[in-house]
């Protein structure tokens, strides 16, 4: 099982990855939404700042090609809608979320706007894909049985990153 620095380490990588049918403009800012559940106190150590680091360890930094843009529910899933509600408003270029529950509400609010969960318990019954096979939509993640479904995560990254040439996984 990944630890969560490792796990969401992996997530900036997808996050950070050019896709190389799409030229970026040169000096691009990356706006991503952070829909975080919980308390900023308790939850910012072990989700979002092993994020960032990933970010920063590929070369983005925070106001100067990214901007994060950190929301915290503190444990309140009225707040979780509204933040998704104002992600999908302000246009921003993913969702970045840990839980199956900040995954429902950002998947509730886009059809189009890539979401990342970062470790759900269970991607089927939570609503969050029909299935692991063919998952559809806009969103991806890893849940926690993810040594049981590693095969289909390297499939829809090489899905994702064509010119993808190696994978490692911890």
């Amino acid at each position: 099982m990944l630890d969560r620095r490792s796990f969401l380490a992996t997530i900036a990588s997808l996050i950070a990855a050019p896709l190389p049918a799409e030229a970026q403009p040169a000096g691009k800012v990356w706006r991503i939404g952070w829909l975080g559940d919980g308390t900023r106190d308790s939850r910012e150590a072990n989700t979002l700042t092993p994020l960032r680091e990933g970010l920063r360890e590929l070369g983005y930094i925070e106001g100067k090609n990214i901007l994060i843009d950190a929301r915290w529910s503190d444990g309140s899933e009225e707040r979780l809608v509204r933040d998704a509600a104002e992600f999908v408003r302000l246009k921003v270029d993913v969702i970045v979320t840990h839980g199956g529950i900040g995954g429902f509400v950002a998947k509730k609010a886009t059809a189009t706007i890539p979401i990342v969960v970062a470790t759900a318990s269970d991607f089927i019954a939570g609503g969050l894909v029909r299935s692991l096979a063919h998952p559809g939509g806009n969103l991806t993640g890893t849940n926690d049985q993810a040594a049981e479904i590693a095969a289909k995560a390297i499939e829809l990254l090489a899905e994702i990153v064509p010119s993808l040439n190696r994978v490692a996984l911890v």
